[in-house]
């Protein structure tokens, strides 16, 4: 078998590419100096007080970006396209895309989907409607469909993540498989690493454990900021003095050295990170539990039940989520019993929970210092006062008139957090904190490949790439949810 290169059979489009490439920044460029130009001249207005559409140069230059611009997206298509079709034939490129399949079939059917029925969908249909939304949020799915079918059900990857293959250390991507045999991939499309394993499915594994965990987290910290913050913007006095003092002391510790100590073989042994989780992972018991009481606090014959059913599931759920193994804390000193692991059906290895509680702790008192800014502002309006004089209860204006109000910059910060977490959970596993050294994670797979990465930058670039564009989608997500709620 030959070396294959990116674009196999499509070679040809490689020139087109780099012209419409060449147009397309000399024109942006061009775009850009031409804005300032314009802005210091003005733009003629319309009869009817309407902008004139630009014309002349301006013009001519803003109708060279948009087609090439379109062009570009147009042979991207043709290479993801061809790709699918032909395989390794397209070379490195058709063979990820072909592997890739179930990835692109699950994000077309999403968009039909929610594209059909988005007028029916509410913030999240009005999304599409942004085309920055539209791009973070086909990046952000990308990311979740392929680290389900990679990570999971194991659709996508190619070879097993910590396999062995002999004569493929550090090969470079599109290396030929020494010795395949009837069954096996006969590639490494990215390459292979310092440890002669398979870099293209070590990155669509990893990813699996990138958009679980850093989705979740942030879920948790909300949990604790919301249920904290709330109380403490709408009260205020010493509740709001006491609780902004821990948020502050705890923000103003250094966050690696924080990890580095909640890592730390002695500090893992005495249990308290297992302390911290249990602390941390029971605000979301107290939050809904709030939330149903004080919603159906005038029906008790279907709120009382609905609280053992829910309460009694999410308590389930949180001793399974502190317990491994039947213990809670293990060490040589003590042991404190935990759920029976017939019933443990969350596995939380004890690496991952170090890590899922470090995040946790630390972006908490962030999302609680927004939460009471948001809760300061909105208790002072009518809507507030009104349910203050039909009667209500604290718990229901803040959980039912103020929280719902505040959805807004909430659910933009959520974006936004969980692209602070990503970057967090890389940071961690490029220093070694937490997570195993075999683990597929991005942050590792990065830390692993900087050792060669002058020689063999491919094993680094590939999970730097994919967690930059991940990021980068969130963001975009973030700033369409942001464009689309102020129009709400």
């Amino acid at each position: 078998m030959e070396q294959l290169t990116w674009t196999g059979v499509l070679a040809p489009l490689n020139m087109v590419l780099a012209l419409v490439v060449a147009v397309w920044l000399i024109a942006f460029v061009a775009q850009v100096i031409a804005s300032f130009v314009a802005a210091s001249g003005g733009r003629e207005i319309n009869a009817d007080g309407t902008m004139a559409g630009e014309t002349g140069l301006a013009g001519l230059i803003g109708t060279v970006v948009s087609y090439s611009l379109y062009a570009l997206i147009a042979i991207l298509l043709v290479y993801l396209i061809g790709g699918i079709f032909l395989g390794t034939s397209a070379g490195i490129i058709g063979g990820m895309s072909q592997q890739l399949l179930p990835v692109w079939a699950a994000l077309l059917g999403l968009f039909i989907v929610s594209i059909t029925f988005k007028r029916k969908l509410g913030l999240y249909g009005k999304l599409f409607d942004s085309t920055v939304g539209m791009i973070g949020f086909a990046l952000v799915m990308f990311w979740v469909f392929a680290g389900f079918f990679g990570g999971v059900l194991d659709l996508v990857t190619t070879h097993d993540t910590l396999s062995q293959f002999s004569g493929m250390k550090n090969k470079v991507p599109g290396t030929p498989l020494n010795g395949a045999e009837e069954g096996d991939y006969a590639w490494f499309l990215l390459g292979g690493d310092n440890l002669a394993r398979d870099v293209f499915s070590r990155l669509f594994a990893g990813a699996w454990i990138v958009v679980v965990i850093a989705p979740m987290a942030t879920l948790f910290a909300f949990m604790v900021g919301i249920t904290l913050g709330l109380p403490a913007g709408y009260y205020g006095g010493r509740l709001d003095t006491f609780l902004s003092f821990l948020a502050n002391l705890i923000l103003a510790f250094p966050v690696i050295l924080l990890f580095f100590l909640l890592v730390t073989p002695e500090i893992v042994l005495t249990g308290i990170p297992n302390y911290m989780a249990a602390v941390l992972f029971f605000f979301p018991i107290v939050f809904v539990g709030v939330l149903l009481n004080s919603r159906y606090y005038t029906q008790p014959s279907f709120r009382t039940p609905l609280l053992i059913v829910v309460l009694g599931g999410l308590v389930w759920a949180y001793l399974s989520l502190i317990s491994n193994k039947g213990t809670i804390v293990n060490n040589d000193s003590y042991t404190i019993p935990g759920l029976p692991q017939i019933l443990d059906w969350i596995p939380m290895p004890p690496e991952i929970l170090v890590v899922f509680v470090s995040v946790v702790f630390v972006n908490s008192p962030t999302v609680f210092r927004i939460v009471r800014g948001l809760a300061l502002d909105i208790k002072t309006r009518d809507y507030v006062a009104a349910a203050q004089t039909r009667g209500e209860g604290p718990w229901y204006i803040m959980l039912w008139e103020i929280l719902p109000n505040a959805r807004g910059p909430l659910i933009v910060d959520f974006c936004l957090r969980i692209g602070y977490t990503t970057i967090l959970l890389g940071t961690l596993g490029f220093f070694g904190l937490g997570l195993e050294s075999e683990s597929p994670d991005w942050g590792t797979t990065i830390n692993a490949g900087r050792r060669l990465l002058s020689i063999y930058p491919h094993a680094a670039i590939a999970p730097a790439v994919s967690l930059l564009t991940l990021v980068l989608g969130l963001n975009l997500l973030a700033d369409g949810l942001r464009e689309e709620s102020l129009r709400d």
